[in-house]
């Protein structure tokens, strides 16, 4: 595998301090949990369930309410099942902070950027969580909550619920943060496996939140876009092609 380096610049020329960067992203997380303190109520909650419904009845007359389906196919295979529960759980923020945490480390170009994009599209998305607050999809009636039914997991009670905001479906953080570490992961490796995996993270993630019934697909399209504007604004893009010119 070829790791790509950028020779124009010293390995540690860009590299902020630890302490600086978990200092902002403890800023962006607490930002996002005082929306959750807004949005949180029994108010908040009847208002997002009722968004839930109309985001729910936009995609039966767009035709893309396939979620359904797919859910009742793939709650045959209980096993799969609870693996697609622990990818949604773990696997988008470790993938994410852990393809920073590699650039960071070798002083990569590419990390400001990408870091920005991780940081920019939480703190974008927080004015539609705001304005629109919206409950996922397994909390309707047509779908099942497979973390509950089958991981046994409350996602919305306990101290789980209370270290996110459950009211924030639309759009979907985790195809932001998934189009956001596709880029990541180009940045950190020129291989072609690792490249192929880039590739599939953004539609692998999408069918993993579909099938868990914690978004919907008109959250999984709006969540796509806010990554790639995401990018398209820190310039994370720019930086990365520079940096294979130069390889």
């Amino acid at each position: 595998m070829l790791i790509r380096r950028h020779a124009a610049e010293p390995a540690t020329a860009a590299r902020p301090g630890a302490a600086r960067e978990a200092a902002l992203g403890l800023g962006v997380y607490g930002a996002a949990l005082l929306v959750r303190r807004a949005v949180w109520t029994d108010r908040g909650r009847r208002r997002a369930i009722r968004n839930a419904t109309r985001v729910a009845s936009l995609e039966r007359r767009l035709g893309l309410d396939v979620a359904p389906v797919l859910q009742r196919r793939l709650l045959r295979r209980r096993r799969l099942v609870a693996a697609l529960n622990g990818i949604y759980v773990g696997a988008n923020i470790a993938i994410t902070i852990g393809a920073l945490a590699v650039l960071h480390r070798r002083g990569d170009p590419a990390y400001r950027p990408l870091r920005r994009s991780v940081a920019g599209a939480l703190l974008a998305a927080q004015a539609p969580f705001l304005a629109f607050p919206t409950a996922p999809p397994r909390r309707l009636d047509d779908r099942v909550d497979t973390m509950q039914a089958v991981s046994g997991i409350d996602l919305d009670g306990g101290l789980v619920g209370r270290l996110y905001n459950p009211l924030a479906a639309m759009p979907s953080i985790h195809l932001a943060w998934a189009v956001i570490s596709a880029e990541s992961l180009r940045a950190c490796s020129g291989g072609r496996t690792v490249r192929a995996a880039a590739a599939v993270y953004p539609p692998a993630v999408a069918g993993v939140v579909l099938a868990t019934a914690n978004h919907f697909v008109l959250d999984v399209i709006a969540g796509a876009a806010l990554g790639h504007a995401a990018l398209t604004a820190s310039g994370a893009r720019r930086v990365r092609r520079s940096g294979d010119r130069g390889s």
